[in-house]
């Protein structure tokens, strides 16, 4: 069994003091580190949205062109269900009633994904292990290279003109392909560690993907004709990749965060500093992309605090700034939506050759 790497814990004078800092934030101004009634309100209307968005393409049936525009909307809005509502919920952050996060997380499965596997994917390995090669399998995505410890491979070379490609089929790879992968191989990864696999969970498995097959598949195919359904849930899930994949990598495939090399399975640095080194913010100053990224634009506060509410991420931001400039720690942010993009595409293209 392959060991995972370990960080240092000696001297952990900054992750004490941003700890002490951020709990005297939530103590003084009596607040729940957890959701309030900001999200609860989010997530009435993004589930809404998909009700209105699946009943008027499915049932209502407008003209194609109508359809097409509804299509990316509704690729939109299943994106921000995943940012705004199971993101939350699957970190036990959305509300402070353990069962209303379990049963929220289950949109996963909803919108065809599987929120065991997500949960053992995302928050144990990626937020553990952010930017190590081999550990963190979110920077394992086929056919690409991203890390200076992946093998440079032919394809390589072209990477920076099929990226966009590849981000635009991610989100049905993943829930087409890659969830059974794991399902029969019992691993995040080719190298990993075969992980525990409940009996529940495998039912769970099977009862919402041909849930959501019916759902997604076999109703509009009867409803509305195969090549509409065909071409509705290409856009659809298109949509939805290109918004799940450009999100994650603008926060950590940027050229100024760090890619680790591991040797001897230790860290030289305190876990929060890795994610400080590794993690990045973008456009926090945007309100109407903050709403819909479920403040995933406020990566380093996601980072550094995954069991508190994206919903006070803009507040606690300012003790982040704070105590990273008193203890002389980079703190990594782009002021756009673009800057960020242009460092991502920097590396794409650096790693190519």
């Amino acid at each position: 069994m392959k060991s995972s790497p370990k960080f240092n814990n000696v001297n952990t004078l900054f992750s004490k003091s941003l700890k002490i800092r951020t709990n005297h934030y939530f103590e003084s101004a009596a607040q729940a580190k957890t959701g309030n009634r900001r999200i609860f309100l989010k997530a009435i209307i993004l589930l809404s949205a998909f009700v209105i968005l699946y009943s008027t393409l499915v049932f209502l049936q407008p003209h194609w062109i109508i359809s097409l525009f509804l299509c990316v909307l509704f690729g939109v809005n299943l994106a921000a269900i995943g940012f705004n509502i199971m993101h939350d919920a699957g970190h036990n952050s959305f509300s402070d009633n353990r069962r209303l996060n379990t049963f929220l997380s289950y949109t996963l499965n909803l919108l065809g994904g599987n929120i065991y596997f997500w949960k053992l994917k995302h928050n144990i390995a990626h937020h553990t292990y952010t930017n190590i090669d081999g550990e963190d399998h979110d920077i394992e995505i086929k056919f690409m290279r991203i890390h200076h410890d992946q093998q440079l491979k032919k394809h390589h070379r072209y990477q920076q003109f099929y990226f966009v490609f590849l981000y635009g089929i991610s989100y049905l790879a993943w829930i087409f392909y890659q969830d059974y992968e794991k399902y029969f191989r019992q691993r995040l990864g080719k190298q990993s560690n075969v992980f525990d696999f409940p009996l529940r969970e495998k039912v769970i498995f099977w009862v919402s993907k041909i849930l959501h097959f019916q759902l997604f598949i076999t109703l509009p195919v009867i409803l509305v004709g195969w090549i509409p359904t065909l071409i509705g849930l290409l856009l659809t899930g298109i949509v939805c990749g290109l918004c799940l994949a450009t999100v994650f990598q603008l926060a950590h495939v940027v050229s100024e965060t760090e890619f680790k090399t591991v040797e001897e399975s230790r860290v030289e640095e305190e876990w929060m500093i890795h994610q400080l080194h590794s993690t990045a913010n973008f456009a926090t100053k945007n309100p109407i992309l903050t709403w819909l990224l479920g403040g995933l634009n406020f990566q380093v506060e996601h980072h550094l605090f995954p069991k508190i509410s994206h919903v006070h991420y803009p507040a606690i931001n300012a003790i982040v700034v704070e105590t990273c400039r008193e203890h002389n720690i980079p703190y990594i942010e782009f002021h756009s939506f673009w800057q960020a993009l242009r460092s991502h595409i920097h590396v794409i293209r650096r790693m190519s050759v």
